[in-house]
């Protein structure tokens, strides 16, 4: 396209070439110009006849104002409905966690009293008709110090629960030599090097030599040594002044210093020491007093503490206590 342009007295003229290139660029620039002058009268008159109240321009923008808070408030009602019944799904699973909470309670030994309760009525209630948004945040506030106190209460069941665990693992009630049937039960007997009445201080388990000897309970290895009475013997500590000896080993496999777990090898039946044959000479001292280890093994529900139970000799309470190892 060529366009000539002149002056008012045709003296000097002008020719413009327009590609199509230039052609589509001008009508792009031109629309877009358009665009930002409607674009800024439309603003300027609505906004104008809005806050002067002209009659066509305040009744359109009451008109658009009107549907855009209805369409906020439907939006903000079926979320708030939504909310409600996701808060009462929450107060719902509260009330279990209460009932559960307490019979663990029971299981750790602690009264449902020891522990501040919300308010004796089950927490929060959400009420089937529609909450406003305050009534909705105090609900959630309420619930959110409910849970933190769930978890505070939690947490004092963990440590309860996790302290009984460990003291249960520390008292030895585990087996020391396993499928054996006991020999001479704690209690008064007729010594067998001496032939006189002596106070046995532990439980005899015969078994053959190299049979593995476990640790009762859980501790701390404080003696492994050769004792001349007690043969290669090593003494656990579990903790609370609780001692266990294991004595007439053949060969001991911890050292003093070792922690030691639960049924754990710790040596091998032999016959060292004062002994006139193979077995584990077994014993519990609670204070540095000897005690029967059978009722220790008949709290944890063994065999050996059964069997033992109808052996076991009964002494009398007038005769001293004169120790007297081996079998």
């Amino acid at each position: 396209m060529h366009l000539i342009i002149t002056d008012a007295r045709l003296a000097r003229s002008r020719a413009i070439h327009l590609s199509g290139t230039r052609l589509i660029l001008a009508g792009l620039l031109l629309s877009l110009c358009l665009m930002l002058v409607a674009v800024t009268l439309y603003h300027w008159v609505f906004l104008k006849g809005a806050r002067e109240g002209w009659p066509i321009v305040g009744s359109l923008v009451r008109l658009v104002v009107k549907d855009e808070f209805a369409e906020r408030d439907r939006f903000m009602r079926a979320n708030l409905d939504a909310m409600a019944r996701r808060v009462g799904e929450m107060q719902a699973r509260m009330v279990q966690l209460e009932s559960l909470g307490d019979r663990v309670l029971g299981l750790a030994g602690m009264a449902p009293a020891d522990v501040q309760k919300s308010d004796g009525r089950g927490g929060v209630l959400v009420s089937a008709r529609n909450l406003s948004m305050e009534e909705l945040q105090s609900t959630l506030d309420e619930l959110e110090r409910l849970t933190n106190q769930r978890v505070d209460l939690m947490t004092v069941l963990e440590s309860r629960l996790f302290d009984q665990h460990i003291r249960k693992k520390m008292i030895p009630t585990h087996a020391p030599v396993t499928g054996r049937v006991p020999g001479s039960a704690f209690g008064w007997r007729v010594d067998p090097i001496t032939g006189q009445s002596a106070l046995h201080t532990g439980l005899d388990f015969q078994a053959d030599t190299g049979t593995p000897i476990l640790a009762a309970a859980g501790g701390v290895v404080v003696t492994q040594e050769y004792h001349p009475a007690y043969g290669n013997m090593i003494e656990v500590d579990h903790g609370n002044q609780l001692v266990t000896r294991y004595a007439h080993a053949s060969r001991t496999l911890v050292k003093q210093g070792d922690i030691v777990r639960r049924g754990q090898k710790i040596a091998e039946v032999g016959t060292t020491g004062r002994s006139t044959g193979p077995h584990l000479h077994f014993e519990v001292l609670v204070q540095g007093v000897f005690q029967d280890p059978q009722k220790f093994l008949s709290a944890g529900g063994t065999a050996a503490g059964a069997q033992v139970a109808a052996i076991q000799p009964h002494a009398s309470p007038g005769q001293p206590a004169i120790p007297a190892a081996g079998r």
